[in-house]
């Protein structure tokens, strides 16, 4: 692996909407607000944020590759994916740079078919139900594992 102190923070689909997508449930920030979060969070602890967004699984499927030999870690808010992907769950699975699974609202207290995390078990955890608090918990955690 390579010795870089980046951790890649990769969010699903839709999560380009945030701030305008159902506000009740995943808050007003914009994904602008929690990239700051993150990056400013990261920076404090020493580390670089790489902050990406896509719509599209395939490409969230390389930017995991990629992490085997850019990143220390993955913050990996993979939005729906979580519960449909194992394309998702087998590029986790496929890499060695740990990943922390997060989410925005509580997947467990919404409706069924989001109570199952495919990525969850090639994840080293998972993180939901805390706002966009989840994104620096997962980094949070993603750092002590490292360490």
């Amino acid at each position: 692996m390579a010795q870089s102190k980046t951790i890649l923070v990769l969010n699903g689909p839709n999560l380009n909407l945030l701030g305008q997508r159902e506000p009740v449930v995943y808050g007003s920030g914009t994904l602008s607000d929690v990239e700051k979060l993150c990056s400013d969070y990261a920076s404090d602890a020493g580390y670089e944020i790489d902050f990406r967004q896509s719509n599209s699984e395939g490409e969230l499927v390389t930017w995991l590759h990629e992490a085997e030999n850019g990143a220390v870690g993955v913050a990996f808010n993979a939005g729906a994916y979580t519960h449909t992907s194992i394309a998702l769950h087998d590029a986790v699975k496929a890499i060695s740079t740990p990943v922390v699974e997060l989410h925005i609202s509580n997947v467990h207290a919404r409706e069924e078919f989001r109570h199952k995390s495919i990525m969850a078990s090639a994840c080293i955890g998972q993180i939901c139900g805390f706002g966009t608090s989840s994104y620096t918990l997962a980094l949070q955690a993603l750092i002590g594992h490292i360490k």
